[in-house]
């Protein structure tokens, strides 16, 4: 049996020089895999260790065989899904609709194999925001390419004057994975970063969370063997002790538990 911390991988956020929206700071040559620090600390909250997994780009020295992800999925406890670049509509089987929209099909694809190694180990999967998306995608679900676009009537998902201190509520689905971590809550506030959004949901998956001002998905799980499990929010944002925000401690236990199963 393994002994020390849960060592959680998780997915590289991916910088390429004149990349559609982003602004790295003079940083203009350089290929950047990168971990957010607020969600490293999300998940040293959880007393476990935060582990960045590499990805192979089309620039990259090494190829993709050089990386063998079963590997990681063999030695690390759990994997997270960080936000970030839309997901690209090619993946869902559609074209942008909008050049702002072309989203990173790089990213994509690694991702997916990453996931695909670690659900394949058994290991627990958790996705934030733009890893709710992709999870959807990969398991055979569409996205909506803008909320404001093709559903104009939605309110405002995101708001980059606020980032993540724009909000909105989130009603909690009865009978679900997700309720009986927060008994007796139905609603609470939760941060909103998005524009884009489910479409169809994935046939394996259920409806754990919606916004009730337009019915917009926020949290999913798949059914099943296995821990597949997304938010739409950002939980490693949550202020501890907040009295308005949503409580994301459970939700982190909840994962960080899965794995700990599994390890003994």
């Amino acid at each position: 049996m393994k002994t020390g911390p849960l060592l959680i991988g998780v997915s590289s956020r991916i910088y390429t020089p004149g990349s559609v929206g982003i602004n790295a700071g003079g940083i203009w040559t350089k290929n950047l895999h990168y971990l957010e620090q607020s969600v490293a600390h999300w998940v040293l909250s959880g007393h476990a260790m935060a582990v960045m997994i590499p990805a192979v780009t089309r620039d990259s020295i090494i190829t993709r065989s050089d990386l063998d992800l079963d590997d990681y999925a063999a030695t690390l406890d759990g994997l997270l899904l960080q936000g970030g670049n839309d997901v690209a509509p090619e993946s869902y089987g559609e074209t942008p609709q909008h050049a702002d929209w072309a989203g990173d099909r790089v990213r994509d694809l690694y991702e997916v194999e990453l996931i695909d190694a670690f659900v394949r180990a058994g290991k627990p999967v958790f996705g934030i925001c733009r890893g709710l998306q992709l999870l959807n995608v990969m398991f055979g679900g569409t996205l909506l390419q803008d909320i404001a676009t093709q559903r104009p009537a939605s309110r405002a998902h995101r708001d980059g004057s606020a980032f993540e201190r724009h909000y909105h509520a989130v009603e909690l689905v009865p009978g679900t994975r997700l309720s009986e971590l927060y008994p007796g809550v139905q609603r609470g506030t939760v941060n909103s970063l998005h524009h884009q959004a489910i479409k169809d949901l994935a046939p394996d998956f259920v409806i754990e969370a919606v916004c009730p001002e337009d019915g917009m998905i926020e949290a999913v799980r798949r059914r099943g063997a296995g821990y597949v499990a997304a938010v739409q929010w950002h939980p490693e944002f949550h202020v501890p002790g907040d009295p308005v925000n949503f409580d994301d401690t459970p939700l982190l236990n909840d994962f960080l538990q899965a794995a700990r199963d599994l390890r003994n």
